[in-house]
């Protein structure tokens, strides 16, 4: 029985690279903004240079993990920067986050499994 719903695995390049770890508790206020924003992100991160790909799950409750990763901080510094992201973040303070935290880390080594 599953409780959450996630994202495909993103692979990732050899170390190091950092991860941006965002975990949050969502209010439940407007899930179809909340819902197109995020898609929207999703698809605007990409073309931030250093970018590597993201993973992400939640849970029915509103609890949400999502890991960005990136080639150097740089590129973190510029997806922080994008207007579009931060016009987010602060409709997100406004009305879709209960709390949330960020961690940034820097990934020294990764180990992978994949059923065949």
């Amino acid at each position: 029985m599953s409780d959450h719903t996630h994202s495909p695995v993103t692979p990732t390049p050899e170390p190091p690279y950092y991860a941006v770890v965002f975990t949050s508790l969502r209010t439940g206020d407007d899930a179809d903004g909340y819902g197109h924003t995020a898609e929207h992100l999703s698809r605007l991160v990409r073309d931030v240079p250093g970018f590597l790909g993201e993973d992400s799950a939640h849970t029915p409750g509103g609890l949400a993990i999502s890991v960005a990763y990136f080639r150097d901080l740089d590129g973190i510094e510029r997806w922080r920067r994008h207007p579009e992201h931060l016009a987010a973040k602060r409709r997100g303070r406004e009305r879709w986050y209960e709390r949330y935290v960020i961690h940034i880390a820097r990934v020294e080594h990764t180990h992978a499994f994949a059923r065949a």
